[in-house]
C-alpha cells in the first residue's frame, strides 16, 4: 500500500478512535475545550509514530530472530511506557499549565489500547519501518482530527439547553456516535477511486 493510502486508511477510512472505538478515556475526558485536546492528540501522535517505528524494530531485529514473540505484547508496553515518560517530562518542562491541564489523561497514554493496537496492527500488516511509521503518524493525527472536532463540538453544546439526563459524558457518547456514523461515509471503494 502507498503512503498516501496508509494516511488516508488511518485518518478517515480505519480512524481508531470512531470506527475501532480504541482509547475512548481520553478522547473523551480531554475533549472538553480545544487547547487540551489539541495538545492530547499532539501527544497522542508523537507516541504512536514512534511507537509504530520501535516495536518494528524491536520485533524484526530482537524478538523475531530470538523466537521471543511471545514477548511482544509485554516489550510493546514497555517502549510505549518510556516513550508517554518522555512526552511528559517534555510537556512538563515546555507548557506547565497544559501538563496541568491534561492531568491525569496524560500518562493514561501508556494504557491506551490504540497505542498498542496501531504498533500490533503496523506488525503484523507486515508494514517496513517507514510504513510503521507513516502508519502510527497517520492514525494519530486521525486521533487528533477527531479529539479537535469533537473538543469543538462540545465547547459549543456548553452553551446550548441541553436536557438534564444528556449533559456531560451522555451528550458526548451520542456526539462520538454521531461522528463515527459520519465517519463511515470514507470506505475502501472510496479509497481506490483516490488511488486507483
Amino acid at each position: 500500500m502507498s503512503y498516501v493510502g496508509i494516511i488516508i486508511t488511518f485518518v478517515f477510512i480505519n480512524n481508531f478512535i470512531l470506527t475501532q472505538f480504541l482509547g475512548l478515556c481520553p478522547f473523551i475526558g480531554v475533549s472538553k475545550n480545544v487547547e487540551s485536546a489539541v495538545g492530547m492528540g499532539f501527544a497522542v501522535t508523537f507516541v504512536t509514530s514512534l511507537a509504530s517505528l520501535v516495536t518494528w524494530m524491536i520485533q524484526h531485529f530482537i524478538l523475531v530472530p530470538l523466537g521471543l514473540e511471545f514477548l511482544q505484547t509485554i516489550s510493546f508496553i514497555l517502549v510505549i511506557a518510556a516513550l508517554v515518560q518522555l512526552v511528559e517530562m517534555v510537556i512538563q518542562k515546555i507548557s506547565p499549565p497544559l501538563y496541568k491541564a491534561l492531568g491525569i489523561y496524560l500518562p493514561l497514554i501508556t494504557t491506551n489500547c490504540a497505542v498498542l493496537g496501531i504498533a500490533l496492527i503496523a506488525v503484523r500488516s507486515n508494514y517496513d519501518p517507514l510504513e510503521s511509521f507513516v502508519a502510527g503518524l497517520a492514525a494519530g493525527l486521525g486521533f487528533l482530527l477527531a479529539i479537535f472536532l469533537m473538543s469543538n463540538i462540545r465547547e459549543k453544546l456548553d452553551g446550548e439547553w441541553i436536557p438534564g439526563p444528556f449533559r456531560g459524558v451522555p451528550i458526548a457518547f451520542i456526539t462520538a456516535g454521531l461522528m463515527a456514523l459520519g465517519f463511515m461515509a470514507f470506505d475502501r471503494a472510496l479509497l481506490n477511486n483516490l488511488l486507483g
